[in-house]
């Protein structure tokens, strides 16, 4: 297999990776204001994404960096093209970093309450961005060549719309259900991660928002089949992906949580993978002539390059995974009210980080 084939899949793996594990902080997030009907709840849902929440975002900055590395022009075209979406994007991220660290440094419920707020607008954006993002690298942007330039080469390539082309039709179908598929993975993550009464309305939530979840997904990613040149593939990968989502919520009305957060997460594995394997041989697809497409081959670096890159990541990928997975296994007891502190200490970053062992 040649080397720009591994790393269109690697960063498929990442993109992956990044929607299942960040998926339930954003959806976490999300919920703050739904399900924390208290401080005390609140500091129950924070707690229970505190220690893994960004390193979960490792893989959307290796996704990026990975993307940079192996196909430059891929990179210089989304990022130049999509600018001021990818700002508010990145800004949100931030801000929800923050927000994360400074709601226990007073002890004033507006205060915590201001950056409740501030994690909620930090988890929506970026969950219904990244799906704008990729109705727009899949459905087609509008890419030509810069005018008297060599329409054949593609480092002529250039982004030729403004950030309200990123909001058509089929976009919006591609972020709303990334929003709701993230929103009741979340809710699905709660369930297996607390007790008491946050478990209680966690799994009321999912019967609620999981069934419109469902017929969102399922419109957008059969609508992305008009785009995708592997039908016969991708079309079983999004049936079975809705029938895992099924299955999910079936398992959470039965009381089996981690069934259901394994058969959501393969329900987002699946999605993406349909997307990437209908995108494929493309990167970022051309919506004004199919000669502009970029493509594995045309956008790539050079062969050396990745070469290098292949053997970087065959070391550190696995040093990574295990890590990531220690600290889940360390972090795995569930959480209630009973072990959160009636007061949160002032002065620390944060009390999000109980004991679970």
């Amino acid at each position: 297999m040649e080397f720009v084939n591994v790393w269109f899949i690697l960063i498929a793996v990442l993109w992956i990776g990044y929607f299942v594990l960040d998926g339930f902080d954003l959806g976490v997030g999300i919920l703050l204001p739904i399900l924390g009907r208290d401080d005390l709840r609140r500091r129950v849902m924070i707690n229970a994404i505190g220690p893994v929440w960004d390193g979960n975002e490792v893989w959307l900055l290796v996704a990026g960096g990975a993307t940079f590395a192996a196909f430059p022009l891929w990179y210089a075209t989304m990022f130049s093209g999509f600018y001021l979406a990818f700002f508010v994007l990145l800004l949100a991220l931030i801000l929800r970093g923050v927000a994360f660290e400074y709601r226990s440094k007073e002890d004033s419920q507006s205060w915590r309450n201001r950056w409740d707020i501030a994690i909620f607008i930090g988890s929506a954006l970026p969950a219904f961005l990244f799906g704008v993002a990729f109705g727009n690298v899949i459905g087609g942007s509008p890419i030509e060549p810069l005018p008297g330039t060599d329409a054949a080469n593609a480092a002529n390539f250039n982004y030729a719309g403004n950030f309200f082309d990123l909001l058509n039709p089929f976009s919006i179908a591609v972020g709303l259900m990334t929003l709701l598929i993230f929103t009741t993975h979340g809710a699905i993550f709660l369930a297996l991660k607390t007790s008491g009464e946050v478990r209680e309305s966690a799994r009321s939530l999912i019967y609620k928002i999981g069934p419109l979840a469902a017929v969102v997904a399922v419109v957008a990613l059969l609508w992305a089949q008009s785009f995708s040149e592997r039908v016969a593939i991708t079309l079983p990968m999004v049936l079975v992906a809705a029938l895992a989502w099924l299955g999910a919520i079936w398992l959470t009305r039965a009381g089996r949580d981690g069934w259901a957060f394994v058969l959501s997460s393969t329900t987002i594995l699946l999605a993406v993978a349909a997307l990437f394997v209908g995108l494929f041989p493309n990167v970022m697809v051309s919506s004004i002539d199919s000669a502009f497409n970029l493509t594995i081959d045309n956008a790539s670096s050079a062969g050396y390059t990745l070469t290098v890159m292949t053997w970087v990541a065959v070391i550190m990928t696995p040093i990574v995974v295990i890590y990531q997975g220690w600290t889940y296994w360390v972090f795995r007891k569930r959480i209630s009210t009973s072990m959160i502190p009636d007061q949160p200490m002032a002065g620390r970053s944060d009390d999000r980080f109980v004991s679970t062992k």
